[in-house]
């Protein structure tokens, strides 16, 4: 008898890997239908720039990897890739960087480790890192809040945040700009509340796990709340860091690859508030305005330790 080898994520259930990413697609409907009302058809040029770009990449990598390209295009693996980096992209950013982030997120974040299954860094977050590094100032600005399709771009609420804090202002008057909505980021909280829908869809669906999801959410709440009540003027609250930034879209979309996440329920757990919680650590004192694409590939580093200390003891094996 042959026995087959293959790549993780595994067919589990009746779950294929195609059946898996149709779902997350869907569940991502809402996230950018919320964002063409509010950013217009920039959201439309991004996603149709970034899913050509991603399929042209993986054509070529299989090929220089001598592999059939058709199986590998027809999963949906690399086009979640490109529909979460497109997604998390300001809607104005020059159609050759979504290019360039594009190519860095299948090239390097996926095939250069060897392909589906094989990636220790969430490939979509390698090319927002990239283009956040390199293009800091394009990366940043966002169209103006309320002020339609055509506005002028400016800063997000957290980079105003993160700015007037240095500057010594306090955090009840920095919210007045128009950066901020009723309890988070002006449009963000839309945004976020679309991708908590659609993530309570793949919960529903058992697509992904609750532990990643929650215990990221806690890992950010919680020393949010805590600098919150020991220094009002200095830290925003639990609810504005959920309600900002890439907050809900990190919890139920990137955080949860389950390629590159911790595998135990009590690794997740462990995964999943480290991730929270170094996002609070970078918004409030890093350089960057959000830090949900950092915090997702630091933990990924540490997803081999954390799997060696959670995953359960095989039975009848004594400790290592």
């Amino acid at each position: 008898m042959e026995f087959l080898a293959a790549s993780p994520p595994y067919v589990v259930a009746g779950f294929s890997v195609r059946r898996v990413m149709l779902q997350v697609l869907l569940a991502l409907l809402p996230v950018a239908a919320v964002q063409l009302w509010l950013y217009g058809p920039g959201t439309l040029r991004l996603l149709a720039i970034a899913s050509i770009t991603a399929l042209a990449c993986e054509a070529l990598a299989l090929r220089l990897r001598r592999q059939a390209p058709p199986p590998f295009l027809r999963d949906g693996s690399v086009l979640v890739t490109a529909a979460l980096l497109a997604l998390a992209l300001p809607p104005s950013l020059p159609w050759w960087l979504a290019v360039f982030g594009t190519a860095a997120a299948v090239l390097l974040g996926k095939h250069a480790y060897g392909g589906l299954g094989q990636n220790p860094f969430n490939p979509a977050m390698v090319g927002y890192a990239v283009l956040l590094v390199s293009f800091p100032l394009e990366m940043t600005r966002w169209s103006a809040p309320g002020a339609g399709w055509d506005a002028l771009t400016g800063a997000t609420a957290l980079d105003a945040l993160r700015t007037g804090l240095r500057e010594s202002y306090t955090i009840e008057e920095i919210r007045r700009g128009a950066e901020f909505g009723t309890i988070g980021a002006a449009d963000a909280e839309w945004v976020n509340l679309a991708a908590l829908t659609g993530g309570l869809y793949l919960l529903a669906r058992r697509i992904i796990r609750w532990q990643i999801p929650l215990a990221m959410l806690l890992g950010i709440a919680l020393p949010a709340a805590l600098a919150h009540g020991l220094d009002p003027g200095a830290h925003a609250g639990a609810v504005f860091h959920l309600a900002s930034g890439a907050t809900m879209l990190g919890a139920f979309f990137i955080a949860t690859d389950p390629v590159s996440a911790a595998t135990s329920d009590r690794g997740r757990l462990v995964y999943g508030a480290g991730i929270g919680l170094l996002t609070w650590i970078i918004r409030s004192y890093g350089s960057y305005p959000d830090g949900v694409a950092f915090a997702v590939l630091l933990m990924n580093l540490v997803v081999p330790l954390i799997d060696r200390v959670t995953v359960p003891r095989i039975h009848g094996h004594p400790k290592s």
